[in-house]
């Protein structure tokens, strides 16, 4: 791949999709070749399972099926969007990705976490990203910015999120080289201090 594939990570209101977009608005600036898409999402047939997913009247969903279902969709969007466009040397940004997967399906629901490592080894034609910006937040705070109005996922109960924040925590631990922690702290602005710094690494700005 001539691309490169960065991803954003984080609990429920950490703020990773703002900070997507600040990416991908600084980026295009620098007047580079990039592309920001949304997991589960980012082409239309992995739309239609993110609305099966998040919605709340969907509560006979089994945790199996769960899984399978963000790995569907992820499987489309790999085929459709990112793996030719890294291939054609663009700058791909993502909103979530595989270790979404394993924090909230594997930590969160209880799926052994290997086999959803082998499962997403098929779904993304083994693509890994180059850098993981992860938001790190306490679940309380970041369910408070949240909102009122949550979805299937959102509303699950704390100690689900506290799980979720530990099983990014140990991914980071796992892989510190790909996976980067930026602590919800600050501003986004001085977040996205923190963010343009890794980022600039990456590409050599």
């Amino acid at each position: 791949m001539n691309g490169k594939f960065i991803t954003f990570e984080g609990a429920e209101g950490s703020g990773k999709s703002t900070q997507a977009a600040l990416v991908l608005e600084y980026l295009q600036s620098k007047k580079m070749p990039v592309v920001l898409l949304r997991e589960p999402g980012g082409v239309k047939i992995s739309e239609s399972i993110r609305k099966l997913l998040l919605d709340v009247n969907n509560t006979a969903m089994g945790d199996e099926c769960e899984t399978l279902l963000y790995m569907a969709a992820r499987s489309q969007m790999v085929k459709e969007v990112l793996a030719p466009r890294l291939k054609s040397g663009k700058i791909i940004l993502c909103d979530r990705f595989l270790d979404s997967t394993i924090a909230y399906q594997g930590y969160g629901n209880g799926i052994d976490v290997k086999t959803i490592e082998e499962l997403g080894l098929f779904a993304t034609r083994g693509l890994s990203p180059d850098l993981t910006i992860l938001f790190d937040i306490q679940p309380e705070k970041g369910l408070s910015r949240a909102g009122t109005k949550k979805d299937r996922i959102e509303a699950r109960s704390l100690e689900y999120h506290s799980r979720v924040r530990s099983g990014y925590l140990d991914l980071a631990g796992k892989y510190p080289g790909r996976i980067k922690v930026v602590k919800v702290d600050a501003g986004k602005e001085e977040i996205f201090k923190r963010v343009k710094s890794h980022i600039d690494g990456l590409l050599g700005i």
